[in-house]
């Protein structure tokens, strides 16, 4: 599988705004930052300007790729897989994340259309908030994340998003995968706003690459230049 990021560790800019000018202020305020690895554009912008555009939008200021988080892909009929990654990779979409909720056949028809399309998928499986798994209610079953890791890893996938504020699941879920993948790479949101932080994240995976997942905590500062510099900082000198 092709590299997506260029650094083992940085931060990667949730851009889950309203508009192109906020997408824009996001994008001029920390493309130079060293540290920035890459932007995560979501269903809000996607389904407003539709991601040629916003890609468009993001390559006046940078090459860095540029992530699709459908919120949440990987949900329907397996045949949608190559129609989806058709879309994504005709925007100029360089990785994307999905959540295979629908089963394995769902996933593994989405994983290997977004392979034949020359992109990176990122499997995800548990998410930030409370009330997701079973034992916080009766909806996803407690063993299912583990599964979706696990056939991902199955079908090539490299790089993961695990919740980065919940660090006591980031090290289950990363002792499995590491025995499945020589070299597996985390995308983490839950930092900052939903409680996490750079250190309990990025210390359960042992050296593992990481990249820190950052909305809010970036885009509602008021000088987001410095916050995003404040979080590259963080994780550029973690050891």
């Amino acid at each position: 599988m092709r590299r997506l990021f260029q650094l083992e560790r940085g931060v990667i800019p949730a851009c889950d705004v309203y508009t192109i000018k906020a997408l824009r202020e996001i994008i001029a305020a920390t493309c130079d930052l060293e540290g920035i690895v890459g932007y995560k554009l979501g269903a809000v912008l996607g389904l407003t300007y539709g991601l040629p555009q916003l890609v468009s939008t993001v390559r006046e200021y940078t090459d860095l790729p540029v992530i699709y988080d459908h919120q949440k892909a990987g949900t329907d009929i397996p045949q949608m897989g190559e129609k989806f990654a058709t879309i994504c990779a005709e925007a100029g979409i360089k990785g994307v994340i999905i959540f295979p909720q629908a089963g394995p056949e769902t996933e593994a028809a989405f994983i290997e259309s977004l392979f034949e399309k020359n992109l990176v998928p990122i499997v995800g499986g548990e998410m930030t908030h409370p009330g997701y798994l079973t034992k916080d209610g009766p909806h996803i079953r407690d063993s299912a994340p583990i599964e979706m890791y696990t056939n991902a890893a199955a079908k090539g996938v490299e790089y993961f998003v695990v919740p980065g504020n919940k660090p006591d699941v980031i090290k289950q879920y990363h002792a499995v995968v590491a025995r499945m993948v020589k070299e597996p790479k985390y995308c983490m949101p839950g930092i900052g706003r939903q409680g996490g932080d750079i250190k309990s994240a990025f210390e359960p995976l042992e050296g593992a690459s990481a990249y820190a997942i950052i909305g809010a905590g970036i885009y509602e500062h008021e000088d987001i230049a410095a916050a995003a510099e404040r979080f590259c900082t963080e994780v550029l000198t973690w050891e």
